[in-house]
């Protein structure tokens, strides 16, 4: 008997830790089923309506933004207003495209997007990156077939029986570098025999990283035997030229954006990182000792929440945001020096890795449409 065509909405986004899971995932169902028709569904004017295409899919955009806080603002109407016409456009859609499943990764629009999949009858799986659960996850929890989680203990957010432990997708070409520590500490014009720290605040930059660094300097110029990658973000970087400009000290290399990050990774002995659920299933995939800042500007705190899931097995060390402008170098130096402290950081962090994420809840995808019949 022929396979009936397979057809899947995936919906999501606003920041890159929700945009590349939905994109692996949507890749790891091309490999399975090649003659899979995927349609993004995303939020007009965020980051995924870019990206999505230029992984090379369809995306459609709905005026969905979020709610203002406090709620009470004057704008939230406009704002519940969107919510409506956007359910409404995503019934439409839902309704033109046929799919037998939908996909759920976080962000704006998979509320608008999987609740339409929901009034229409069409099963859904949501994919929730972090510790601690999102609304708009909490909220379609009770109607969703599955439920893919990344951190243990996530049934005091959703039924126990709905959940799946995956992992978190990951970015695929970050495991594929084949370069080698030397080979990849030579692409920054760096020394193979220093110790190197990479700092990152994500794509748009962390101003607290970037605070500790230039609250710093002296400290990195004494430490000759250590040398520093600096991903300041492209948002920071022209403040930070200025900033830089009576004399940055030779063992440190800026840049606002780094393209590969495979590379990066490969030549750090150690990282500085916010705590985003992506980028610490990577530092689990790859073994890279690291000090999580968790930011502070995120819903629910849950970044602290995702550092802390680390923390508490030593498998990461963590500095308080409003702390780190004192703390973080010093703390950084002292550790990339201890070489016992980095194998154990190493050791314990490569423990928490779930590897295959992508194509093991692509399969329950495939499972959910098959039984949509």
């Amino acid at each position: 008997m022929e396979e009936k065509e397979l057809r899947v909405i995936i919906s999501g986004g606003g920041t890159g830790g929700h945009i590349f899971p939905a994109v692996s995932i949507a890749n790891a169902i091309k490999a399975l089923r090649p003659d899979a028709k995927i349609l993004f569904v995303g939020a007009q004017g965020r980051m995924e309506m870019q990206r999505v295409p230029a992984a090379g899919y369809d995306i459609e955009g709905l005026p969905i933004r979020g709610f203002l806080r406090p709620l009470w603002k004057l704008g939230n109407i406009g704002v519940a207003i969107d919510y409506l016409r956007s359910k409404r456009m995503a019934k439409k859609l839902l309704r033109q495209f046929d799919p037998q499943v939908a996909v759920g990764v976080g962000g704006y629009a998979s509320s608008a997007a999987l609740g339409a999949a929901n009034a229409l009858g069409i099963p859904t799986l949501l994919q929730e990156q972090n510790s601690y659960a999102g609304l708009a996850n909490k909220t379609l929890a009770k109607k969703a077939a599955k439920i893919c989680v990344a951190y243990e203990g996530m049934e005091r957010f959703f039924p126990a029986e709905k959940l799946m432990l995956t992992g978190n997708p990951v970015r695929q070409q970050l495991l594929d570098t084949t370069l080698t520590r030397e080979e990849a500490v030579k692409t920054f014009g760096l020394d193979p025999n220093k110790k190197t720290i990479l700092l990152v605040g994500g794509s748009l930059g962390a101003r607290t990283i970037n605070e500790s660094v230039l609250q710093h300097l002296d400290l990195v110029r004494q430490h000759t035997d250590v040398q520093f990658v600096w991903q300041t973000g492209k948002y920071y970087s022209a403040e930070i030229a200025e900033r830089l400009k009576d004399g940055k000290p030779d063992n440190l290399v800026v840049t606002d954006f780094i393209s590969d990050m495979g590379a990066a990774y490969k030549a750090a002995d150690l990282v500085i990182s916010r705590a985003g659920a992506g980028s610490i299933s990577e530092f689990c995939l790859l073994g890279v000792p690291v000090i999580l800042v968790p930011s502070p500007n995120v819903a629910e705190d849950h970044q602290t929440k995702n550092a802390l899931a680390l923390v508490n097995k030593d498998a990461a060390l963590y500095v308080k945001d409003r702390e780190a402008d004192k703390l973080l170098l010093p703390m950084a130096i002292d550790t990339v020096q201890d070489a016992a402290k980095l194998k154990s950081l190493s050791e314990n962090i490569l423990k928490m890795a779930l590897p295959d994420s992508a194509d093991i809840i692509a399969k329950e995808v495939i499972k959910l449409a098959e039984q949509a019949h």
